[in-house]
């Protein structure tokens, strides 16, 4: 009989941005399942702690001209749509404040 070792997995909330992505062109059918008008494309976010979304909505709204569509300060999830230029903007913008003002260790800026 093989034992196989048993691996224990744990979250340690840091200060993170653990994603920082944008959805250029997404589709009708996409926007419609997660609830957001169909726009250039859509920015998620993941930051811990939670409430760091709420310092990233405020920073990624001030960077970028993007309409705030989800904030949850429990998750650390934030979801936002505009144009391309718009939500890059908003996402290297939200990630700046998180950096330079809290000393958060940042998330590439990903794209799809």
């Amino acid at each position: 009989m093989t034992v196989k070792p048993r691996q224990i997995h744990e979250y340690v909330p840091g200060k993170q941005a653990t994603l920082a992505h944008m959805i250029a062109n997404p589709s009708a059918e996409l926007c419609r399942q997660i609830g957001v008008e169909p726009r250039g494309a859509i920015g998620l976010m993941t930051v811990t702690p939670g409430e760091g979304a709420i310092i990233a909505a405020d920073a990624a709204d001030k960077a970028g001209d993007v309409k705030l569509e989800f904030v949850d300060r429990f998750t650390g999830c934030l979801i936002f749509t505009g144009d391309v230029a718009s939500v890059d903007s908003a996402l290297r913008g939200a990630i700046a404040a998180l950096v330079d003002v809290l000393s958060f260790d940042p998330a590439p800026v990903t794209r799809t």
